[in-house]
């Protein structure tokens, strides 16, 4: 196999800027998909905290629980590909259009759409789609904490707030790390998927060098060493968040 890496020099710019939007809109997902996850894995986790007195509060709760599991049960359980079509063709242009946008309309909305119409897609489904995955995790993270933690917190007066906050979370986010990693490295590796709207990141620009030579190592190998670079990086930035060597095992 003859490689020809010189059909990529008139593309480095093509590449940088490509990497440069990838790199944006996966932190821009992991920022939002980790807020949303969070706020939807307390709200999974409230099942467990003291019941409130008031009745009506009581099915409130158990409404919003309701919403919530509905929501994560379709983001998981759809393709993300789906949804960023879905998302891009049908939710924002119901949003933000020149004559009938509920956000945006007019003029605004036709320059918002043609310079950030398909960046601002993606990162909105991407983001979507990790908070599903994210509130899981943070789910499963408060579980792990032995119940008898939380009740010797109530019995000594602390509310259900203040447990969470200096009791569970701590000790669930240092078991969360891994998790919330592999979650980040699939954030990367998805944000692929927005070339399908026509976002210009790694993958569309691979697919514009091998649409110009006819030729699919070259590129196709070039953004996987980008995207492995990525991982890689996102992984040992995340070994920074791990508990010292001294504490793992308590």
């Amino acid at each position: 196999m003859d490689l020809r890496w010189d059909i990529l020099a008139g593309y480095g710019p093509l590449f940088l800027d490509g990497l440069w939007t990838t790199i944006e809109l996966t932190l821009v997902a992991i920022a939002c998909g980790l807020a949303l996850g969070v706020l939807l894995g307390l709200i999974s986790s409230s099942r467990d905290a003291p019941p409130p007195k008031s009745v009506a509060l009581h099915w409130v709760l158990k409404g919003i629980r309701g919403v919530a599991l509905a929501y994560v049960t379709f983001f998981r359980g759809t393709p993300l590909f789906v949804q960023i079509l879905l998302v891009h063709f049908a939710v924002m242009p119901a949003l933000i259009h020149p004559d009938h946008g509920l956000l945006l309309s007019g003029d605004l909305a036709r320059q918002f759409r043609q310079d950030h119409g398909a960046f601002f897609s993606g990162a909105v489904a991407l983001s979507l789609n990790a908070g599903a995955y994210i509130s899981e995790i943070f789910r499963a993270g408060i579980q792990s904490i032995h119940l008898g933690q939380t009740q010797a917190s109530w019995s000594l007066g602390l509310t259900h707030g203040q447990t969470m906050r200096y009791v569970v979370l701590p000790q669930a986010f240092r078991r969360m790390v891994p998790a919330l990693v592999n979650e980040g490295v699939a954030l990367i590796k998805d944000s692929s998927l927005v070339s399908a709207i026509g976002l210009a990141e790694l993958a569309l620009a691979a697919r514009t060098v091998a649409g110009a030579y006819s030729r699919y190592w070259e590129p196709y190998l070039a953004i996987s060493a980008l995207y492995l670079a990525l991982t890689m990086l996102l992984s040992l930035a995340a070994r920074k968040l791990e508990a010292p060597s001294h504490l793992r095992g308590r």
